[in-house]
């Protein structure tokens, strides 16, 4: 069953603003624009976009390292997000996140995170604090197929169910952990099993398809709702790109993956959307234009960016009280300049400290 006309077209446009997204970031990558890694979700937007639809305003969200899509179908502008990419001050983490550990928490995205399995832990703490305070707030916590292997899943698994957390864990099998493929790194090649000698029941929805992903999400989220207890979803789907922009690609053929791009989800939706009466002749070229501008556009913001200031360095490294005293700690500008003035009480002021802090800060 088709979503609303809105809905299905903003679905649409959404889906096609990841993947302009992804195809440009890959074009700037190659330019030496975007440090780091950068794993691309080409091929995986119809899991992006079906299971944040899925979700309320108020629920949380938690991605992997493959997480550009997720804050861009959350609703965070494109041009941050690409600024982060870039590195710039104007970037979503203020340039010091990249393209592993994007975060926007005014729209619940909790970040991506580097370490394969190592957001699951976080996600039951986020579905603990709902838990705790009573509310109907759910947690959705993506990862691959790898991440299933880590120590981690088992362990944040077991004690979700065992304390009945409200979270859905979602893991994005796109067939291959790095270059390794499922059946040579997992004995159980049903993901959606893996939960359920921990006591969380999976279920399993075509990622290729975004109307499937958002109906079995939707369904696993009202579950996790009301009878307060996690559940699993396998998402089957597949990346066009390697799993990186380092990867060589030799783990699989150029057929297998011609194979899978006939399953376009884009294309998919697009096609069935026109049949339902929903797309009009040329609307989806119109959509398309238009991400591709936006995305031209954060383009130009990103490149525009100013770095962050070096004496910048080292904001936000610690927290720390006020008694501290310490300079390195996540202040201000203005209460830096005021803590220069005049030293916290006990804090050593000779002119050898002076020094050292000088000559860190030159570092």
């Amino acid at each position: 069953m088709l979503p609303a006309p809105d809905a299905a077209r903003d679905w649409l446009e959404t889906m096609m603003l990841v993947r302009r997204f992804e195809e440009r970031a890959g074009e700037m990558y190659a330019r030496a624009m975007v440090g780091g890694f950068l794993h691309l979700s080409i091929g995986e937007e119809a899991t992006v976009v079906g299971a944040t639809r899925a979700l309320r305003d108020s629920d949380y969200l938690v991605a992997t390292y493959r997480s550009h899509g997720y804050p861009l179908a959350r609703g965070t502008p494109p041009a941050p997000v690409m600024a982060e990419l870039f590195g710039r001050a104007t970037g979503v983490c203020r340039g010091r996140g990249g393209s592993m550990h994007m975060f926007d928490a005014g729209r619940r995205f909790m970040g991506g995170y580097g370490i394969v399995g190592g957001n699951l832990p976080i996600a039951a703490g986020l579905a603990f604090a709902s838990a705790y305070e009573d509310s109907d707030v759910a947690t959705l916590c993506i990862f691959g197929d790898a991440a299933c292997n880590q120590g981690t899943f088992g362990e944040t698994l077991n004690m979700a169910a065992l304390w009945r957390l409200p979270v859905l864990f979602m893991v994005t099998n796109n067939q291959f952990g790095m270059g390794t493929s499922l059946r040579r790194h997992s004995a159980v090649t049903d993901l959606e099993r893996k939960g359920e000698g921990l006591g969380v029941p999976g279920m399993r929805c075509d990622g290729m398809d975004v109307l499937d992903t958002y109906r079995v999400v939707s369904e696993a989220l009202e579950i996790v709702r009301a009878e307060r207890r996690p559940l699993l979803v396998e998402a089957i789907t597949y990346r066009f790109r390697g799993h990186s922009m380092a990867d060589p690609e030799e783990y699989r053929t150029r057929e297998e993956v011609e194979h899978w791009r006939e399953r376009d989800p884009i294309s998919a939706f697009a096609a069935r959307l026109r049949e339902g009466g929903l797309l009009a002749p040329g609307e989806e070229e119109e959509l398309d234009a238009k991400a591709v501008r936006a995305v031209d556009e954060a383009v130009s913001f990103a490149e525009e960016s100013p770095f962050p200031a070096p004496d910048s360095l080292y904001d936000d490294v610690y927290v720390l009280p006020e008694t501290a005293g310490g300079w390195y700690s996540a202040e201000s500008d203005v209460a830096r300049a005021e803590r220069a003035a005049t030293p916290a009480q006990g804090e050593p002021d000779d002119e050898r400290l002076r020094e050292e802090r000088a000559g860190m800060r030159e570092l």
